[in-house]
């Protein structure tokens, strides 16, 4: 193998290196971003089965639906 072969081959190596690199921190960044934003939605649906949950098993909103039935 000659000295400009390797040197070229040197070159490509480093390139595609440095090419799947960046590809990989885009692609976490991205998945960081949706993993917060998914970390935010279950907080608000928590918080919306919990004031559900209170809303249930209040006694005035079952007696309001036992007389509803009536």
């Amino acid at each position: 193998m000659n000295p400009f072969t390797l040197a070229a081959i040197t070159i490509i190596c480093v390139f595609a290196y440095k090419i799947f690199k960046e590809y990989n921190n885009k692609k976490s960044a991205t998945d960081d971003e949706t993993i917060q934003a998914l970390q935010a939605e279950i907080g608000k649906l928590k918080t919306r089965v919990s004031t559900l949950e209170t809303i249930v098993t209040d006694k005035n909103y079952q007696l309001g639906e036992e007389i509803n039935r009536l």
